[in-house]
C-alpha cells in the first residue's frame, strides 16, 4: 500500500492555514483571504521546486518575499520563515483514521509506504514528530529524482523499495492528479481519498475516509 502524507495521513492544510494567519498578522496582513492566498502562492512555488527549478530552501524564501511584499536577502528570509514554520509544525496533527488504517493494512500482512513530494529530511522529521515512523515500512520522496508526483519515477521507486511489482500495489491519496492519475499512468491501482467531497464526480475509486479501508483487488486476466 502506498499512501500520500499531507492531506491523507496528516492534516497539513489546517496547520498551514492556522499558522499563516497568526504569522501574517505580525506583519500587518490580515483578512479572510490570508490563508487561501498563502496556500495558492505556496503551491505555485512548491511546484517549481518539484520541477527542480528551485531548491527546497529557495521556494521558502520566495514565498516569504512575495507574500509579505519584501525583498530581503536569503538569511533574513530564512529567519522570517521560521516564524511561520514554528507555528506550522506546532499545528501538525494526524487524521484520526490514519493510524488505525496503517495498522490494519500491516496486520493483514501488507507493507505500508508513504510516497510524498516533500523534502526527505522534512518529511522524516514530520513522521518522527507525529509518531508515524514506526507505523510505516518505507518512505519515498523525490530527492534525487527528476520530479515528484505525478512523475512516474517516484511511484516506480516506491515499488522497488517495497520489493514488489506495480500489479501488487495500490496508491491512496487526496490529489486526483498527483496521487491517483499519476499512479494509474504507471499501472498502479489507485483510490482517491476525498475527505471534503471535492471530486464527487471523479471517474476513479473514491472514499471519504480511511475508516475500515481495504484495498481493492485487481481483476487478474
Amino acid at each position: 500500500m502506498l499512501f500520500d502524507l499531507d492531506g491523507t495521513l496528516v492534516d497539513q492544510e489546517s496547520a498551514a492555514a492556522g499558522a499563516v494567519v497568526e504569522w501574517a498578522a505580525e506583519y500587518g496582513i490580515t483578512g479572510p483571504g490570508v490563508a487561501d492566498r498563502w496556500a495558492k502562492l505556496s503551491d505555485r512555488h512548491y511546484q517549481a521546486y518539484q520541477r527542480r527549478e528551485l531548491t527546497f530552501q529557495e521556494q521558502r524564501r520566495r514565498r516569504v518575499n512575495e507574500f509579505l511584499g519584501l525583498s530581503v536577502d536569503d538569511d533574513e528570509a530564512d529567519v522570517i520563515f521560521k516564524g511561520y514554520s514554528a507555528r506550522y509544525e506546532a499545528g501538525w496533527t494526524v487524521f484520526d483514521d490514519a493510524v488505525p488504517a496503517l495498522r490494519q493494512i500491516r496486520a493483514a500482512g501488507l507493507k505500508a509506504a508513504v510516497v510524498t513530494n516533500g523534502n526527505a529530511d522534512h518529511q522524516r522529521y514530520k513522521l518522527e514528530r507525529l509518531g508515524l515512523t514506526d507505523e510505516i515500512d518505507v518512505l519515498t520522496t523525490p530527492d534525487g529524482l527528476p520530479a515528484g508526483k505525478p512523475h512516474p519515477q517516484i511511484f516506480l521507486q516506491a515499488v522497488e523499495q517495497l520489493g514488489v511489482s506495480v500489479a501488487d500495489v495500490v496508491m491512496v491519496g487526496d490529489s486526483l492528479d498527483r496521487d491517483v492519475r499519476g499512479a494509474l499512468a504507471v499501472g498502479i491501482d489507485a483510490v482517491l481519498l476525498d475527505r471534503y467531497d471535492v471530486h464527487p464526480d471523479a471517474d476513479v475509486p473514491r472514499i471519504r475516509s480511511l475508516d475500515g479501508f481495504s484495498p481493492p483487488l485487481r481483476r487478474r486476466q
